[in-house]
């Protein structure tokens, strides 16, 4: 296709310019640089998000597996576009590797994680750790209420909470994290993530939304007496009404025209422990349930209780190298030699998720007594952990490790029944057993098929690999120049061409997507529900062709392994099924750190079956108890709507955003071959070679739009390339007139609205106007157009007509009249489009003013409960001072009326003072947004043409 210098410069305007909230033309850029499929939904959840310029902020309730982190990523990827780039991500600890794959890989923003080395490294250089405008930064919960200061300092642009419902109780002073991050990010726009937003009250929703807009509702008192009891439809439409702004909610169901689901079929496989296995579990067992031990750090001692204990569990290798490591540190102890790592330092180069634990578990609360001979204590602890050790060393062989082989066997054997291919992800929580797994693999024969994958990969094979990955890809995007992605990328690639066996620790595996994998291993079994899921979903999720086969292992000797099991099979339902665990489950426990520590506890203060059974009865009462028929009755009528509704939404949404995104990536291609000329060979459906480079910025070699093959370039309109075409296109300068001539060519595909102007000449004055208000802008490309025959035609036709094949003839001469006509159209047009944002921003000043009068009604109903409550109070003192027998009793009655009635008095007093206040207080607020709602304006012309379109 051949187009002008003028048509070049429209499609650079056109290409950046700034759409309004709820515009589905806003994301179109978006849309094009994702590195994914998008589905209607997560579309239609991110313009939810940017509904309102006055929103300050949204909850995106969709339920499990349908890709909140696509919808956040798709509203991050925006705002960025949009040069609004201080974002925060705050998230549970053991997702914030995920968070930084998800957001690289499928839309290539540049993240860093802050956790506390990162932190000190940053303020060692004398940089402001969290304001940093090059990165989305990602941490966690724990680490952004720890740093609440530094936090707050910082202007963000957009926070994202992922698992928001943490923060479902912030009404509650002793929810301290949720408080903290409120206090933090008071003024932030926020976008929260969760698929349970309602789980056992209605004030969980109350503390949600108010922790986005605390205007939203007014104090918990006067919402619980409004909305805690749901039966009048009355109450019940206003709330569902105040909380449509803020929700949105799409449900699997919805979504099945897009979104095919795959099952889940699982694999329990007991084992019988060796009666030498045997015995040193309940020998480590009893002794990390004495009450003093010198071993473990007093402010420790739950952590690395419940370290020792999945060790335990994993491999006596695993075990024996952690005792060995405490009776190491216990002999420096008694040598006073303070040399070496910490206990912590050590264990965690063996389990690998041990920092993120210790940051979700914290410190114990209290210190345990030291016993009177601390020197002896030490030393009978010495002596028992070496006999430990040295039994653990003497096992050569684990049941366990037998029993993988055998359910390995059963297991490919169902994946050529699904016609899936034969590859399998292993998780251990060791690094020792995954070495131990690796040599029961190469023994069995497997040993070439193997690859291990965890946090350093530093083995021969991994490093092989890499060398390898390297050399293929040298001079593409997929190499970052960060090894320790770049290592990850390699081995994941290795594992999907070649490798059949992946042995992941926990720590190692975060984040990646194994899609390509059918078959899930969980050697050892976390006891945190969510990490289970989370290992799970790397395999069963959105791209997934085949059922996934989950295996597991029993220990059949063990009591509360079996509880354990029974618990996570049967109530969390992780195992099988299409979904895996239910918001329900997942959602009552609050958090998966929460259940494993009710689990570490049992299993710590439990000594006998009787015992166990009592205890695992009562959490499994606990838990069927907290999921209520009555509370998910009220969560689908609060936060759902009808089935057809949603699907004609989305129906009309995929249509739309399709069409947008193929616009979109026409207009890009069609003006970068235009001002690349001979620079760039093309080859077709977004792929080009870039043989001379235009700066020294920009690299030679392949380019590709986003969803191609992913070895080249990725060519997007943030890319330095991108900018540079645009930028160049933009600046040129143009004849003050032109006369250009369009050829339209039905064969090419026909369109309607250019139909009609063949074979007619005119004018075309094309303008950029640019207004901004409520502290966003947005442009609308203007045209002023002029027919010789005195037809009219519409905005459709001539934005068509500037995208036909076309040449210039030379500059030509505009007719004063001509001038002064299109001037005319031109102001007119201009007064529209303001009078439409005018009209626009009004209704949302309408729907803020409605926000704030009811949150003002919220409060004075709160303080005029208050004085109804007094007044029932002075009636029943009146009416037991009439009883009074005695006038004693009558006085006394008389002086307790006389101080209520004072008390009265004064809070009229006060409610008539807060409620002159609240109206102030609403008043300023809406004095603000009406400031806001000025507008400013500025209109540039970019050309005017003389145009004829011919056959």
């Amino acid at each position: 296709m051949t187009i002008t210098d003028h048509q070049a410069k429209y499609l650079a305007h056109e290409l950046t310019r700034r759409f309004p909230s709820g515009s589905d033309a806003r994301l179109a850029g978006a849309l094009v640089d994702a590195q994914v499929d998008l589905n209607p939904h997560q579309v239609d959840a991110a313009l939810f998000a940017f509904n309102s310029p006055l929103s300050k902020g949204a909850l995106l309730a969709d339920e499990v597996g349908l890709g909140k982190t696509i919808e956040a990523g798709l509203v991050i990827l925006q705002r960025w576009a949009e040069r609004k780039r201080r974002i925060l991500v705050v998230t549970p600890a053991n997702l914030r590797k995920q968070w930084h794959q998800e957001l690289t890989e499928k839309f290539a923003l540049p993240c860093r994680i802050l956790d506390a080395k990162s932190f000190n490294d940053a303020v060692k250089l004398a940089r402001p750790p969290f304001d940093d405008p090059t990165h989305v930064l990602i941490c966690s919960y724990q680490f952004a209420r720890s740093k609440e200061t530094d936090v707050s300092r910082t202007p963000w642009d957009l926070a994202v909470f992922d698992e928001a419902h943490r923060l479902r109780n912030v009404y509650k002073p002793s929810n301290v994290i949720a408080n903290s991050l409120k206090r933090a990010l008071g003024r932030t726009h926020k976008l929260l993530l969760t698929a349970t937003p309602l789980q056992n009250s209605i004030l969980e929703l109350y503390g949600l939304v108010t922790f986005i807009d605390e205007h939203a509702f007014g104090d918990v008192n006067s919402f619980r007496e409004q909305f805690a009891s749901l039966g009048d439809d009355r109450r019940f439409r206003s709330l569902k009404t105040r909380l449509a702004p803020l929700c949105h909610r799409t449900l699997r169901r919805q979504v099945t025209q897009y979104i095919a689901y795959t099952q889940r079929r699982p694999i329990l496989q007991p084992f019988s422990p060796e009666e030498s296995e045997d015995r040193l579990y309940h020998l480590v067992s009893e002794y990390l349930q004495r009450d003093n031990l010198q071993a473990l750090p007093k402010g420790q001692r739950s952590l690395l209780t419940l370290v020792l204990r999945k060790l335990l569990a994993s491999s006596t290798f695993a075990i024996a190298g952690a005792l060995q490591t405490i009776v190491d540190r216990l002999k420096q102890q008694v040598g006073d030699d303070a040399a070496g790592d910490g206990l912590t330092e050590t264990l965690d180069r063996d389990y690998e998720a041990l920092d993120e634990t210790e940051e979700e578990w914290g410190e114990d609360e209290g210190r345990a007594p030291l016993p009177p001979d601390v020197r002896a204590a030490i030393a009978q602890e010495i002596a028992d952990l070496e006999a430990f050790a040295t039994l653990a060393r003497g096992i050569e062989h684990n049941a366990k490790g037998k029993a993988l082989l055998t359910a390995l066997d059963i297991a490919f054997a169902q994946l050529r029944e699904l016609g899936a291919r034969d590859k399998a992800i292993i998780f251990t929580e060791s690094r020792r057993t995954q070495d131990y797994l690796q040599r029961v693999l190469a023994d069995a024969g497997y040993g070439e098929d193997v690859v291990l994958f965890n946090g350093s990969n530093t083995d021969d094979r991994s490093r092989a690999i890499y060398a390898a990955w390297l050399a293929q890809h040298e001079g593409t995007d997929k190499v970052t120049g960060a090894k320790a992605a770049d290592m990850r990328s390699a081995l994941v690639d290795w594992f999907r061409e070649q490798g059949r066996i992946m042995i992941a620790t926990e720590a190692g595996a975060e984040g990646i997507n194994l899609q390509f994998c059918s078959l899930v291993v969980n050697y050892d079994l976390p006891w945190n529900p969510q990490r289970i899921e989370q290992r799970i979903g790397r395999c069963h999720r959105y791209g997934q062709k085949h059922d996934v086969v989950v295996v597991n292992f029993l220990n059949s000797k063990n009591a509360a392994d079996q509880r354990v099991y029974e618990l996570l099979d049967e109530k969390f339902r992780l195992f099988d099924g299409i979904f895996g665990a239910s918001d329900e489950v997942l959602g009552a426990i609050e958090s998966g750190v929460e259940f494993e520590k009710r689990i570490a506890a049992i299993y710590q203060t439990c000594r006998h079956p009787e015992e166990i059974r009592k205890a695992f009865d009562s959490l499994q009462l606990e838990l069927s108890l907290e999921i209520t028929e009555a509370m998910t009755d009220t969560r689908r009528k609060l936060l759902e709507h009808f089935d057809e509704e949603v699907r004609e939404r989305l129906r009309m949404r995929n249509e739309s955003s399709v069409a947008q995104r193929d616009r979109f990536e026409d207009m890009l291609m069609t003006l970068t071959r235009h001002e690349l000329g001979e620079r760039a060979t093309h080859l077709g459906d977004g792929v080009f070679d870039l043989e001379d480079a235009p700066s020294g910025s920009i690299s030679a070699g392949r380019y590709e739009l986003p969803r191609r093959s992913g070895e080249a370039h990725l060519y997007r309109l943030g890319s330095p390339l991108a900018e540079w075409v645009v930028e160049q296109a933009k600046a040129r300068e143009l004849y003050p007139a032109a006369a250009i001539s369009f050829r339209y060519d039905p064969r090419q595909g026909r369109i309607s609205a250019v139909e009609g102007m063949v074979g007619k000449s005119g004018w075309l004055l094309a303008s950029l106007l640019s207004v901004e208000s409520l502290d966003r802008a947005e442009d609308h490309m203007m045209f002023a157009a002029r027919v010789d025959d005195g037809t009219r035609l519409d905005v459709d036709a001539l934005g068509r007509m500037l995208r036909l094949d076309a040449s210039v003839s030379g500059p030509c001469d505009i007719p004063p009249d001509v001038a002064a006509a299109l001037s005319a159209d031109e102001a007119r047009r201009q007064a529209d489009v303001q009078l439409d944002i005018s009209t626009r921003n009004a209704q949302f000043l309408d729907a803020e003013s409605t926000k704030l009068d009811d949150w003002a009604d919220d409060l004075k109903l709160g303080l005029e409960r208050e004085i109804k409550e007094l007044e029932r109070q002075i009636k029943e003192v009146r009416k037991g001072a009439t009883a009074a027998l005695t006038l004693e009793d009558k006085l006394a009655a008389r002086k307790r009326v006389q101080a209520i009635e004072s008390s009265r008095n004064e809070k009229r007093k006060r409610l008539f003072e807060a409620q002159d206040e609240i109206e102030q207080r609403r008043d300023a607020l809406l004095a603000d947004v009406e400031a806001r709602l000025d507008q400013s304006s500025r209109l540039e012309r970019l050309f005017t043409i003389r145009w004829t379109v011919t056959a």
